[in-house]
């Protein structure tokens, strides 16, 4: 792993609440944010914040994620995720993030990543798939 990753380091992004990042189960008119993609979007930009910081090579994987989704987000509108790096222990590196759309704070949630060798982690799939395979 290399050293540029540090605590502190931030990342912003700004997402496009679209109909594939919403459910319906109160109508159409009142589409919202899913835990499940407000979730995804939350990895993905932790992900891509260490992927800046960790030598080629090298990728995340999620281990925890505690989330608190507080207030709903309906379709069209814009939500800000801002991921910081707060702990870096050997590969495991820890994120606070928070997410707000135009109006207020969505959410708090705190994610475990663990930085992996690409490689290594291909090789130990693959043997766990023929290990599946063979039963």
């Amino acid at each position: 792993m290399q050293k540029t990753l540090t605590k502190g380091d931030l990342l912003t992004r700004k997402i496009s609440v679209d109909h594939d990042r919403t459910i319906g189960f109160m109508g159409e008119e009142c589409r919202v944010y899913s835990t499940p993609a407000l979730l995804e979007d939350i990895e993905m930009t932790c992900r891509d914040l260490i992927l800046a910081g960790v030598a080629q090579g090298e990728d995340s994987v999620g281990v925890t994620v505690s989330l608190t989704h507080m207030a709903p987000t309906l379709m069209g509108m814009e939500v800000t995720i801002t991921a910081e790096v707060t702990e870096i222990e050997g590969r495991k590196v820890v994120l606070e993030v928070t997410a707000a759309d135009s109006l207020e704070q969505i959410c708090t949630c705190r994610h475990q990543r663990f930085v992996v060798d690409v490689a290594k982690t291909k090789q130990r799939l693959i043997a766990k798939s023929a290990k599946a395979h063979a039963s």
